[in-house]
C-alpha cells in the first residue's frame, strides 16, 4: 500500500478523539483494576500542575485535553470487591471518566482531598515518586510538601512510591490497542520501503540527510507526529558506522549499505523501526553474499531474543540469556530493546542499553508482563569478505507484542533480504 493510500485512511482529528476516548474508557475499566489488583495499594494519587504534567496523567485524560488544568488531582480508590472508584479533585473535572468531588465555592482543594482520603481510610496510598523509573516520578517537590501539609503525619506515613502502578498502567495494552497496533507498524514499514527506493534515492545525488528529511516530511504530510528525528547512515568499504561518530560521507553511492531509524505516533501509540538497504552497483542484482549472511545472522539473533522474552523474566535476565546464547553461535552482538506504547522509549523493563551490556540496575530488574509491546532493537558485527573483511554493523529494530504468553511480531520484520535500490 502506498503512503498516499494511508493518508486517505488516517482518521480526521474528531474521529481520532472518539477512538482515543473509547480506548481510555476501556483502559480505566480494565487496566486500572488489574494493576491495582496485583498491588497492595488501596489508593493511588496523581497530582500535578498545568504545564508541569506527571508522565502518567495525559494518558488518563480525554482526547480533547491538551494539558492538565491548574492543579489537577486524580484519585483511584480500591473497593473490597476489587473494583475501583475514580475521582477528580480539581476545578474542571474530566467528563464521564472521573467523578468530580470538589466544589471550589465550599472548600479548599487540598482540604477536599484530605477529606476524601480520610473518608476512604486507605491503609496504603500510592504517590508518584521513584528513584528508578521517570514514569513513576511525577510528583514535584512542592506538591509533595503541600500533600504532606494537607494529610498530616499519620496519613502521610501510609504513602509509598507507586512506580509499579505507573509503569503497569502505561505498559499494558488493551485488546483494542493490540488489534490496531499492527496497522500502525505496517505504515512504518511502508514508509521505510518508500524511503529506501529509487523514488527517493538517486545515487550520486541523494544524501543520507535527504532521506532523513524525506521520512520526516512524509510523516508530517500524513498527519502523524514523529517522536524523534529520523536517522539514516551508510556503511561502505572504508567507512564504518559507530555510535556518536561523525559520518565521513553522506552522499549515497552504488555499493553502499544504508540503515534507517524512524518512529511516529498515531492514536497515542508509538512505532519504532530500523531496517537496512543496499544500493546496487551496475550489473548487480543483489547485495554481496557477505552482507546477506550478516543480515541472516542478525535475524537469527532476533529469534534468540524473542524466544527468551518470557513472562516473569526481568529485562536483565532476558539480556543475559540472549547474549549468552548468541555467543554460542559466535555472534558479536549487542541488545538494547525497550518497551513501546504511549512513549517510544516506554514504560516497562529495559533490556540492555547499547553502552550497558552487563545489565541495567533498577529498570532492568522489572519483569515482563503479558499484553505489553516492545521494540526488539539490536545489532550484530561481522566481517565481510567482499569488503576486505571490514567489519560492518547490521542494526535492526522491529516492533513486537507479548500476548497470551507469547511474543509476536506486530507486522513481520525485515527477513533475509535487503531493500534494494538501483
Amino acid at each position: 500500500m502506498s503512503l498516499q493510500d494511508y493518508k486517505d485512511l488516517i482518521l480526521p482529528l474528531r474521529q481520532q478523539a472518539g477512538v482515543k476516548d473509547r480506548w481510555l474508557e476501556e483502559r480505566l475499566e480494565t487496566v486500572i483494576p488489574a494493576v491495582m489488583g496485583r498491588s497492595d495499594f488501596d489508593m493511588w494519587l496523581i497530582i500535578c500542575h498545568e504545564y508541569n504534567e506527571d508522565p502518567v496523567i495525559m494518558s488518563m485524560l480525554p482526547a480533547t485535553a491538551m494539558s492538565a488544568r491548574r492543579l489537577t488531582i486524580l484519585v483511584f480508590a480500591k473497593n473490597d470487591d476489587g473494583t475501583i472508584d475514580r475521582f477528580s479533585v480539581d476545578r474542571y473535572g474530566h467528563g464521564k471518566f472521573f467523578e468530580t468531588k470538589w466544589n471550589p465555592d465550599k472548600e479548599d482543594q487540598w482540604d477536599c482531598l484530605a477529606g476524601l482520603i480520610k473518608e476512604r481510610d486507605p491503609q496504603k496510598i500510592g504517590v508518584n515518586f521513584s528513584k528508578t523509573f521517570s514514569f513513576g516520578d511525577g510528583l514535584s517537590y512542592t506538591l509533595a510538601e503541600k500533600l504532606s501539609d494537607a494529610l498530616g503525619e499519620e496519613l502521610m506515613s501510609r504513602c509509598a512510591g507507586a512506580e509499579d502502578l505507573a509503569v503497569g498502567w502505561l505498559e499494558t495494552r488493551t485488546e483494542s490497542e493490540m488489534v490496531a497496533y499492527p496497522s500502525m507498524v505496517k505504515m512504518g514499514h511502508d514508509l521505510i520501503r518508500e524511503a529506501f527506493s529509487s523514488h527517493v534515492v538517486q545515487p550520486g545525488v541523494t544524501t543520507t540527510d535527504d532521506v532523513i528529511w524525506y521520512m520526516r516530511q512524509r510523516i508530517h504530510d500524513m498527519g502523524l507526529q514523529a517522536w524523534f528525528q529520523p536517522n539514516c547512515e551508510l556503511q561502505a568499504p572504508g567507512q564504518s558506522f559507530e555510535f556518536l561518530a561523525k559520518p565521513k560521507r553522506k552522499l549515497i553511492l552504488p555499493g553502499d549499505m544504508l540503515w534507517c531509524d524512524v518512529g511516529f505516533y498515531y492514536l497515542g501509540l508509538a512505532t519504532d523501526q530500523q531496517q537496512q538497504a543496499y544500493v546496487l552497483k551496475p550489473g548487480e542484482k543483489d547485495a554481496p553474499d557477505g552482507l546477506k549472511s550478516a543480515l541472516s545472522d542478525t535475524n537469527h539473533l532476533q529469534d534468540i531474543h524473542m524466544r527468551h522474552m518470557q513472562i516473569g523474566r526481568t529485562g536483565n535476565e532476558v539480556l543475559e540469556m540472549t547474549l549468552k546464547e548468541s555467543r554460542i553461535f559466535g555472534m558479536n552482538a549487542q541488545i538494547y530493546s525497550h518497551p513501546l506504547g504511549f512513549h517510544g522509549h516506554a514504560a516497562g523493563p529495559t533490556i540492555g542499553l547499547w553502552d550497558m551490556q552487563d545489565g541495567v540496575p533498577g529498570r532492568g530488574d522489572y519483569p515482563v508482563y503479558d499484553n505489553t509491546a516492545y521494540s526488539i532493537e539490536l545489532n550484530l558485527r561481522k566481517a565481510i569478505p567482499e569488503w576486505d573483511d571490514q567489519v560492518v554493523r547490521i542494526q535492526l529494530e522491529e516492533d513486537a507484542i507479548m500476548k497470551d504468553g507469547k511474543m509476536h511480531w506486530l507486522d513481520g520484520r525485515q527477513h533475509q533480504n535487503f531493500h534494494l535500490i538501483g
